[in-house]
């Protein structure tokens, strides 16, 4: 059987892709592993047909599937700082990260999750007996979904690997929806510029744009053979121009009944007794 205690420091202090020790920048993937970001970059960015296949590795497509971790530093802990010379008891639990609200050792003998909108990890126990909403450490708002557990258990994973599907199926879904919204905008455009205008359209209508920007529709409706209009309570036409040239026409008609009219010589004013256009009007005086 595989001892616990190397495979917690094979899992919590190595690179899961090139097997190096674990330094900054430290990323961590969907299902909880850890990587160091510089080995990620070169397993993207090898295309070459002979390269291995790596199962640690093989759901990362892109730089962004993973997320790049906020990590606390253990005081306590000084395995860079001093040289090992093998005269001191090196001990394999001593992790280099804590937990920033409880202080517990990020050495695998507890629970350790990270946020995916702000990359800060904490530990399991942190988020259980303080509930929150936002990040105990930059204030960034969270989901439940947002909390992925580090180097879980088969269960954990699992339920991880479902939701990293559900979530890439969820993008794919929107970048379809933003493609497809352009192309019926234009075909809208298209279908536009080829429906006839307002003096083209076949129902009758006219429409006229006056100097407040409203626009307005003047129904034009013709008048049936006897001189009665379509539409009640408008007069047509014809009957309004069979009145004016009756009254222009009859010249049998007195003076006086044609004084009535403005057409008549009476009505004429002068020049001199016309007001100006622009303040009153023409019957001011």
């Amino acid at each position: 059987q595989v001892d616990k205690n190397a495979e917690l420091v094979a899992r919590w202090n190595y690179c899961a892709l090139s097997q190096e020790k674990l330094r900054r920048p430290i990323v961590a993937c969907e299902l909880g592993r850890l990587y160091n970001k510089d080995a990620v970059i070169e397993f993207l960015l090898d295309k070459s047909a002979d390269k291995t296949p790596m199962e640690a590795a093989s759901h990362i497509k892109s730089i962004k599937n993973v997320t790049e971790l906020n990590l606390a530093d253990n005081p306590a802990w000084s395995g860079d700082k001093e040289s090992i010379k093998g005269d001191k008891y090196d001990d394999p639990q001593s992790a280099r990260f804590i937990c920033p609200v409880v202080g517990l050792e990020m050495n695998g003998r507890h629970r350790f999750c990270f946020l995916r909108n702000c990359g800060c990890v904490f530990s399991e126990r942190a988020l259980k007996e303080i509930k929150s909403e936002v990040c105990h450490k930059c204030g960034v708002p969270f989901q439940e979904e947002d909390v992925i557990v580090l180097n879980g258990n088969k269960e954990d994973v699992e339920v991880l690997k479902k939701r990293m599907e559900d979530r890439r199926l969820k993008s794919k879904l929107e970048k379809k929806s933003k493609k497809c919204k352009p192309a019926e905008s234009a075909s809208r455009q298209d279908t536009a510029a080829d429906s006839p205008g307002p003096s083209k359209a076949k129902n009758g209508k006219d429409c006229i744009t006056s100097s407040s920007g409203e626009k307005r529709q003047i129904i034009f409706t013709k008048s049936s053979d006897n001189g009665n209009s379509s539409v009640p309570g408008k007069v047509s036409k014809a009957s309004s121009t069979t009145t004016k040239r009756s009254i222009a026409d009859s010249e049998e008609k007195s003076e006086a009944y044609k004084s009535i009219f403005t057409t008549h010589s009476s009505a004429k004013r002068p020049k001199e007794e016309c007001s100006n256009w622009v303040t009153h009007t023409a019957y001011y005086f």
